[in-house]
């Protein structure tokens, strides 16, 4: 990823954060999709802030990969 691309934030929503073990999970999955330059789950809200390169990373593959390992997540307005 280059410093010119803008990236995008997207904030995911998941109510099945359970333990400190789930963060580091989506975290971990979430970072290692080309394209995401960062990850951050916030336990107590349940939100999921995702910056990415729109262009090759959509909000559907990050829902996807956070599904793939287990838990539910959808895109949040907020």
């Amino acid at each position: 990823m280059t410093e010119t691309t803008a990236l995008k934030e997207t904030v995911l929503r998941s109510d099945e954060l359970t333990c400190p073990s789930c963060i580091a999970k989506i975290e971990s999955k979430l970072s290692s999709l080309e394209g995401v330059a960062s990850a951050e789950v916030k336990f107590a809200s349940g939100r999921i802030l995702v910056k990415h390169d729109a262009a090759k990373v959509s909000v559907g593959d990050l829902v996807k990969a956070v599904n793939e390992i287990g838990y539910a997540a959808k895109p949040s307005a907020v």
